[in-house]
């Protein structure tokens, strides 16, 4: 059995503390999304108000998912465990399904237009692939414990 620590490098630390606040702007969005007071929703244009509404229950809790363990992934991370490659695969999975489905099958494009109703979403499963394939290099590298 190999006792030795394995040194991680500064640069593991910074993307991860990124990734660590990236996800909390996830989990506030999920928070001011899920939770947005009647008052607030009434300011909406029509058709942004219906597409508040038009969204499954499921679509939410793949939502819920997505940003939960993308926050529990980031603080595996910063824990140097193992686990938070597998906590950010569901995270990734959640958020694929969640987003594919937000974009393609609401009026999301024809109420933001295509460039704007499919930015954040390519940003956001872009950056999930991302911290699998971190999370999985960090764990070849014995970084991740």
């Amino acid at each position: 059995m190999n006792n030795l620590k394995t040194k991680v490098p500064i640069w593991f630390w910074i993307v991860a503390v990124i990734f660590f606040l990236w996800n909390i702007m996830g989990v506030l969005s999920f928070f001011m999304h899920t939770f947005m007071p009647e008052d607030a929703l009434a300011l909406l244009p029509e058709k942004e108000r219906q597409l508040y509404d038009s969204y499954p229950m499921w679509g939410t809790v793949l939502f819920a998912v997505g940003v939960f363990c993308g926050l529990l992934g980031s603080l595996g991370l910063l824990l140097k465990k193992k686990w938070s490659k597998q906590v950010f695969i569901i995270s990734l999975f959640a958020v694929i399904i969640q987003m594919i489905h937000n974009v393609f099958f609401t009026g999301a494009i024809e109420i933001y237009g295509l460039a704007q109703a499919a930015t954040m979403p390519a940003v956001v499963i872009l950056l999930g692939l991302l911290a699998v394939w971190f999370s999985n290099s960090a764990v070849k590298k014995n970084w991740l414990k």
